[in-house]
Protein backbone atom coordinates (compact mmCIF):
# COMPACT_ATOMS: atom_id res chain seq x y z
CA UNK A 1 0.00 0.00 0.00
CA UNK A 2 2.77 2.33 0.94
CA UNK A 3 4.39 1.21 -2.96
CA UNK A 4 1.52 2.28 -4.31
CA UNK A 5 1.12 5.50 -2.66
CA UNK A 6 4.96 6.33 -3.30
CA UNK A 7 4.03 5.61 -7.15
CA UNK A 8 1.43 7.85 -7.72
CA UNK A 9 3.07 10.78 -5.76
CA UNK A 10 5.89 10.31 -8.05
CA UNK A 11 3.61 10.15 -11.17
CA UNK A 12 1.77 13.70 -9.67
CA UNK A 13 5.26 15.56 -8.97
CA UNK A 14 6.17 14.25 -12.33
CA UNK A 15 3.18 15.31 -14.11
CA UNK A 16 3.70 18.83 -12.36
CA UNK A 17 7.40 19.78 -13.45
CA UNK A 18 6.93 18.06 -17.24
CA UNK A 19 5.32 21.42 -18.28
CA UNK A 20 8.08 22.88 -16.27
CA UNK A 21 10.78 21.27 -17.78
CA UNK A 22 9.27 21.67 -21.77
CA UNK A 23 9.10 25.47 -21.36
CA UNK A 24 11.94 26.38 -19.33
CA UNK A 25 14.03 26.75 -22.72
CA UNK A 26 11.73 29.04 -23.95
CA UNK A 27 11.76 31.09 -20.45
CA UNK A 28 15.40 30.92 -20.69
CA UNK A 29 15.82 31.89 -24.23
CA UNK A 30 13.19 35.45 -23.45
CA UNK A 31 15.45 36.33 -20.44
CA UNK A 32 18.73 36.16 -22.37
CA UNK A 33 17.54 37.24 -25.91
CA UNK A 34 14.94 39.94 -24.79
CA UNK A 35 15.31 41.09 -21.09
CA UNK A 36 18.93 40.65 -21.30
CA UNK A 37 19.62 42.68 -24.11
CA UNK A 38 17.01 45.32 -22.85
CA UNK A 39 19.35 45.65 -19.79
CA UNK A 40 22.41 45.35 -22.22
CA UNK A 41 20.84 48.38 -24.20
CA UNK A 42 20.41 50.39 -21.49
CA UNK A 43 23.77 49.75 -20.03
CA UNK A 44 25.43 50.96 -22.97
CA UNK A 45 23.23 54.25 -23.18
CA UNK A 46 25.52 54.97 -20.07
CA UNK A 47 28.73 54.43 -22.36
CA UNK A 48 31.15 55.77 -24.77
CA UNK A 49 30.12 53.23 -27.65
CA UNK A 50 30.87 54.27 -31.24
CA UNK A 51 31.10 51.80 -33.64
CA UNK A 52 31.75 48.58 -31.09
CA UNK A 53 30.59 48.82 -26.85
CA UNK A 54 32.28 50.45 -24.68
CA UNK A 55 32.13 50.33 -21.22
CA UNK A 56 33.41 53.76 -20.10
CA UNK A 57 30.94 54.84 -18.28
CA UNK A 58 29.56 58.50 -19.42
CA UNK A 59 26.82 58.78 -16.76
CA UNK A 60 23.80 60.68 -18.81
CA UNK A 61 25.79 62.25 -21.76
CA UNK A 62 24.32 60.65 -24.21
CA UNK A 63 20.79 61.46 -23.66
CA UNK A 64 22.58 65.18 -23.16
CA UNK A 65 23.58 64.54 -27.07
CA UNK A 66 20.27 63.33 -27.77
CA UNK A 67 18.15 65.76 -26.71
CA UNK A 68 20.08 68.77 -28.70
CA UNK A 69 20.30 66.88 -32.02
CA UNK A 70 18.09 68.92 -34.55
CA UNK A 71 17.11 65.16 -36.32
CA UNK A 72 16.23 63.68 -32.80
CA UNK A 73 13.57 66.47 -32.73
CA UNK A 74 12.46 66.27 -36.29
CA UNK A 75 11.97 62.17 -35.69
CA UNK A 76 9.88 63.27 -32.44
CA UNK A 77 7.79 65.85 -34.04
CA UNK A 78 6.71 63.16 -37.23
CA UNK A 79 5.82 60.54 -34.54
CA UNK A 80 3.52 62.94 -32.93
CA UNK A 81 2.45 63.43 -36.00
CA UNK A 82 1.70 60.30 -37.13
CA UNK A 83 0.58 58.84 -33.87
CA UNK A 84 -2.34 61.38 -33.07
CA UNK A 85 -3.29 60.93 -36.92
CA UNK A 86 -2.93 57.10 -36.62
CA UNK A 87 -4.58 56.55 -33.59
CA UNK A 88 -7.61 58.70 -34.16
CA UNK A 89 -8.10 57.49 -38.04
CA UNK A 90 -7.78 53.69 -37.63
CA UNK A 91 -10.22 54.17 -34.21
CA UNK A 92 -12.85 55.99 -36.68
CA UNK A 93 -12.67 53.77 -39.16
CA UNK A 94 -12.51 50.92 -37.46
CA UNK A 95 -15.35 51.39 -35.47
CA UNK A 96 -17.51 52.87 -38.28
CA UNK A 97 -17.05 49.56 -40.02
CA UNK A 98 -17.62 47.64 -36.76
CA UNK A 99 -20.97 49.12 -36.60
CA UNK A 100 -21.84 48.66 -40.03
CA UNK A 101 -21.22 45.26 -40.07
CA UNK A 102 -23.13 44.37 -36.95
CA UNK A 103 -25.85 45.68 -38.44
CA UNK A 104 -26.13 41.63 -39.90
CA UNK A 105 -25.57 42.97 -43.06
CA UNK A 106 -25.72 40.77 -46.50
CA UNK A 107 -22.45 39.85 -46.89
CA UNK A 108 -20.89 39.94 -43.63
CA UNK A 109 -18.63 36.74 -43.63
CA UNK A 110 -17.25 38.00 -47.22
CA UNK A 111 -16.36 41.75 -46.08
CA UNK A 112 -14.59 40.75 -42.71
CA UNK A 113 -11.90 38.90 -44.25
CA UNK A 114 -11.46 41.54 -47.03
CA UNK A 115 -11.38 43.85 -43.81
CA UNK A 116 -8.69 41.88 -42.32
CA UNK A 117 -6.38 41.13 -45.23
CA UNK A 118 -4.14 44.00 -45.29
CA UNK A 119 -3.31 42.97 -41.53
CA UNK A 120 -2.59 39.42 -42.62
CA UNK A 121 0.88 41.58 -45.18
CA UNK A 122 3.88 42.18 -43.33
CA UNK A 123 4.70 46.38 -43.19
CA UNK A 124 7.63 45.67 -45.95
CA UNK A 125 5.17 44.64 -48.15
CA UNK A 126 2.44 47.21 -47.43
CA UNK A 127 5.34 49.78 -47.80
CA UNK A 128 6.65 48.79 -51.08
CA UNK A 129 3.30 48.56 -52.37
CA UNK A 130 1.78 52.11 -51.17
CA UNK A 131 5.27 52.97 -52.71
CA UNK A 132 4.63 52.44 -56.11
CA UNK A 133 1.20 53.43 -55.48
CA UNK A 134 1.91 56.68 -54.56
CA UNK A 135 5.33 57.63 -56.66
CA UNK A 136 4.00 60.13 -59.33
CA UNK A 137 6.14 58.22 -62.46
CA UNK A 138 4.58 54.64 -62.10
CA UNK A 139 1.58 54.83 -59.91
CA UNK A 140 -1.82 56.98 -59.03
CA UNK A 141 -1.06 60.19 -60.47
CA UNK A 142 0.77 58.50 -63.75
CA UNK A 143 -2.39 56.67 -64.29
CA UNK A 144 -4.63 59.84 -63.92
CA UNK A 145 -2.49 61.40 -66.61
CA UNK A 146 -3.08 57.79 -68.74
CA UNK A 147 -6.98 58.00 -68.60
CA UNK A 148 -6.99 61.85 -69.54
CA UNK A 149 -6.68 63.80 -66.35
CA UNK A 150 -3.68 65.67 -66.97
CA UNK A 151 -3.73 68.66 -64.37
CA UNK A 152 -4.06 65.71 -61.82
CA UNK A 153 -1.53 65.88 -59.45
CA UNK A 154 -0.63 63.62 -56.33
CA UNK A 155 3.12 63.74 -55.41
CA UNK A 156 2.90 63.40 -51.74
CA UNK A 157 5.61 61.15 -51.38
CA UNK A 158 8.19 63.32 -52.85
CA UNK A 159 7.30 66.57 -51.30
CA UNK A 160 9.04 66.93 -47.67
CA UNK A 161 6.12 68.51 -46.23
CA UNK A 162 2.99 65.90 -46.89
CA UNK A 163 5.61 62.54 -47.15
CA UNK A 164 4.62 61.93 -43.41
CA UNK A 165 1.09 61.85 -44.40
CA UNK A 166 1.94 58.88 -46.81
CA UNK A 167 3.11 56.79 -44.04
CA UNK A 168 -0.11 57.35 -42.26
CA UNK A 169 -2.45 56.32 -45.41
CA UNK A 170 -0.42 52.91 -45.16
CA UNK A 171 -0.44 52.83 -41.85
CA UNK A 172 -4.57 52.76 -41.52
CA UNK A 173 -4.74 50.56 -44.19
CA UNK A 174 -3.25 48.04 -42.91
CA UNK A 175 -4.40 48.11 -39.57
CA UNK A 176 -7.97 49.73 -39.64
CA UNK A 177 -9.79 46.09 -40.06
CA UNK A 178 -7.65 45.10 -37.15
CA UNK A 179 -9.20 47.49 -35.22
CA UNK A 180 -12.36 46.57 -36.12
CA UNK A 181 -12.32 43.31 -35.33
CA UNK A 182 -11.45 44.45 -31.67
CA UNK A 183 -14.80 46.85 -31.78
CA UNK A 184 -17.07 44.25 -33.74
CA UNK A 185 -15.74 41.66 -30.75
CA UNK A 186 -17.26 44.45 -28.40
CA UNK A 187 -20.09 44.90 -29.97
CA UNK A 188 -21.10 41.37 -30.43
CA UNK A 189 -20.51 40.80 -26.47
CA UNK A 190 -23.26 43.45 -25.23
CA UNK A 191 -26.26 42.12 -23.64
CA UNK A 192 -28.98 42.40 -26.18
CA UNK A 193 -30.98 43.02 -23.16
CA UNK A 194 -29.53 46.24 -22.72
CA UNK A 195 -30.50 47.52 -25.74
CA UNK A 196 -34.11 46.59 -26.13
CA UNK A 197 -34.51 47.58 -22.76
CA UNK A 198 -33.72 51.30 -24.41
CA UNK A 199 -35.45 51.24 -27.30
CA UNK A 200 -38.24 50.14 -25.34
CA UNK A 201 -37.66 53.93 -23.25
CA UNK A 202 -37.77 55.43 -26.97
CA UNK A 203 -34.53 55.77 -27.51
CA UNK A 204 -33.19 56.82 -30.86
CA UNK A 205 -30.39 55.09 -32.68
CA UNK A 206 -27.90 57.79 -32.14
CA UNK A 207 -28.34 58.05 -28.23
CA UNK A 208 -28.59 54.25 -28.45
CA UNK A 209 -24.92 54.46 -29.65
CA UNK A 210 -23.57 57.82 -27.75
CA UNK A 211 -25.10 56.57 -24.68
CA UNK A 212 -24.71 53.18 -24.07
CA UNK A 213 -22.82 51.37 -26.93
CA UNK A 214 -20.21 53.57 -26.81
CA UNK A 215 -19.14 53.70 -23.03
CA UNK A 216 -19.49 49.59 -23.06
CA UNK A 217 -16.92 49.75 -25.73
CA UNK A 218 -14.39 51.61 -23.25
CA UNK A 219 -12.21 48.47 -22.89
CA UNK A 220 -11.91 48.04 -26.68
CA UNK A 221 -10.84 51.43 -26.89
CA UNK A 222 -8.27 51.13 -24.64
CA UNK A 223 -7.00 47.64 -26.16
CA UNK A 224 -7.36 49.86 -29.36
CA UNK A 225 -5.12 52.96 -27.63
CA UNK A 226 -2.18 51.00 -26.38
CA UNK A 227 -1.93 48.54 -29.64
CA UNK A 228 -1.55 51.73 -31.93
CA UNK A 229 0.33 53.44 -30.01
CA UNK A 230 2.86 50.79 -29.40
CA UNK A 231 2.82 49.89 -33.78
CA UNK A 232 3.58 53.78 -34.02
CA UNK A 233 5.86 54.13 -31.52
CA UNK A 234 8.06 50.96 -32.86
CA UNK A 235 7.58 51.48 -36.62
CA UNK A 236 10.34 51.18 -39.15
CA UNK A 237 9.81 48.27 -41.69
CA UNK A 238 7.13 50.90 -42.98
CA UNK A 239 8.84 53.78 -43.33
CA UNK A 240 12.10 52.12 -45.08
CA UNK A 241 10.14 50.24 -47.23
CA UNK A 242 7.84 53.70 -48.04
CA UNK A 243 10.05 56.38 -48.17
CA UNK A 244 13.63 55.65 -46.56
CA UNK A 245 12.80 58.02 -43.73
CA UNK A 246 13.16 60.74 -47.04
CA UNK A 247 12.68 62.69 -48.38
CA UNK A 248 15.98 64.08 -46.97
CA UNK A 249 14.42 62.89 -43.21
CA UNK A 250 11.25 64.28 -43.34
CA UNK A 251 9.33 61.14 -42.27
CA UNK A 252 12.42 60.17 -39.72
CA UNK A 253 10.87 58.47 -37.08
CA UNK A 254 12.34 57.42 -33.74
CA UNK A 255 12.98 53.88 -35.00
CA UNK A 256 14.67 54.62 -38.14
CA UNK A 257 16.67 57.16 -35.89
CA UNK A 258 18.07 54.52 -33.98
CA UNK A 259 18.98 52.38 -36.53
CA UNK A 260 20.54 54.80 -38.64
CA UNK A 261 22.52 56.24 -35.26
CA UNK A 262 23.69 53.07 -33.99
CA UNK A 263 24.63 51.13 -37.74
CA UNK A 264 25.04 53.79 -39.99
CA UNK A 265 26.86 57.08 -37.90
CA UNK A 266 28.56 54.45 -35.23
CA UNK A 267 27.35 56.13 -32.45
CA UNK A 268 26.10 53.22 -30.68
CA UNK A 269 25.57 54.92 -27.15
CA UNK A 270 23.56 57.72 -28.56
CA UNK A 271 21.22 55.00 -30.18
CA UNK A 272 20.82 52.68 -27.58
CA UNK A 273 19.90 56.09 -25.39
CA UNK A 274 17.01 56.81 -27.96
CA UNK A 275 16.73 52.95 -27.62
CA UNK A 276 15.89 53.55 -24.15
CA UNK A 277 13.70 56.37 -24.47
CA UNK A 278 11.02 54.81 -26.98
CA UNK A 279 10.81 51.69 -24.73
CA UNK A 280 10.38 53.90 -21.65
CA UNK A 281 7.41 55.59 -23.75
CA UNK A 282 6.04 52.15 -24.39
CA UNK A 283 6.10 50.87 -20.72
CA UNK A 284 4.42 54.07 -19.72
CA UNK A 285 1.70 52.95 -21.97
CA UNK A 286 1.44 49.75 -21.15
CA UNK A 287 2.42 49.65 -17.57
CA UNK A 288 -1.40 51.84 -16.69
CA UNK A 289 -3.13 49.56 -18.95
CA UNK A 290 -1.51 46.09 -17.37
CA UNK A 291 -2.28 47.22 -13.95
CA UNK A 292 -6.24 48.23 -14.92
CA UNK A 293 -6.13 44.66 -16.33
CA UNK A 294 -4.54 42.62 -13.70
CA UNK A 295 -5.72 44.30 -10.66
CA UNK A 296 -7.99 42.03 -8.93
CA UNK A 297 -11.94 43.87 -8.99
CA UNK A 298 -13.64 44.29 -5.81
Amino acid sequence: MAHQTAEVDFRTRLQNWIPKLVLSPSLAAVLVFVYGFILFTLYLSFTDSKMLPSYDWVGFENYRKLWGLSHWWTAITNLAIFATLYIVICTAIGLTLAILLDQKIRGEGMLRPIYLYPMALSFIVTGTAWKWFLDPGIGLENTMHLWGWESFEFGWIKDRNMAIYTIVIAAVWQTSGFVMAMFLAGLRGIDNEILKAAQIDGASNWNLYRRIVIPLLRPAFLSAFVILSHLAIKSYDLVIALTGGGPGRATELPATFMYSYTFSRNLMGVGASSAVIMLMTIAAIMTPYLYAELREKP
